[in-house]
């Protein structure tokens, strides 16, 4: 009995320290979009992390506007961002993605927003009989865990990032190269051609001689 209390303890516990929207968004040229994450009380930790998977340059401009319309970040023709900072006003945050300066080119984003609760005063709840320094061992490794399930995730992030963008330039280099290709094949049945009427003009104008 007590393994399952534990693990639903865990699970409470890890809910009750994040609370995080992982989204992939295709922004249109021209386009600015924005998605908001509330606080609800002061020294939270907001967490932002955004990667341009395809598209132009994969690069986009961003900013995160607080409650009071103060701007916190702001980047233009970034590729990627991860951002830690401290909710300093309760509220809506506001953070917008920017694809104004491509005439033509979308860009698909792929983003997660995450409201962090890192207060100490979350405790696991405890079971009868157990002790403070076994349930403080336990809020350790459970704090423990959470870090390398985040260490985890941002590799998986990065290393998707850079397998996209990688799929991105080799269907580029392949469209070139098929492109160059059917260019090459023209030209050549284009000289063929002309080399064919060439021949036929000499002799016809050598019968002419003749005649």
């Amino acid at each position: 009995m007590r393994i399952p209390f534990l693990l639903i303890s865990l699970l409470g516990y890890v809910c009750h320290l994040s609370l995080a929207t992982a989204l992939t968004y295709k922004l249109q040229a021209h386009e600015m979009a924005c998605f908001f994450a509330n606080a609800q009380e002061k020294g939270l930790k907001l967490a932002f992390y955004f990667a341009v998977q395809s598209g132009g340059s994969f690069d986009v401009d961003f900013s995160v506007v607080g409650p009071n319309e103060k701007t916190i970040l702001e980047g233009t023709k970034e590729r990627q961002g991860d951002y830690v900072f401290t909710a300093k006003e309760q509220g809506e945050y506001r953070f917008c993605f920017n694809n104004g300066m491509s005439t033509f080119a979308e860009k698909m984003v792929d983003f997660e927003i995450a409201v962090e609760n890192e207060s100490k005063d979350a405790k696991l709840p405890s079971k009868q009989g157990t002790s403070p320094e076994q349930t403080s061992a336990l809020e350790e490794s459970i704090l423990k865990v959470s870090r390398d399930l985040s260490t985890i995730n941002r590799n998986q992030k990065y290393f998707r990032t850079r397998e996209n963008r990688n799929m991105s330039t080799v269907k580029s280099t392949e469209s070139r190269i098929f492109n160059f290709s059917v260019m090459e094949s023209a030209l050549m049945v284009s000289m063929a051609g002309l080399q064919v009427f060439i021949v036929r003009f000499f002799f016809q104008g050598a019968r002419k001689g003749y005649v």
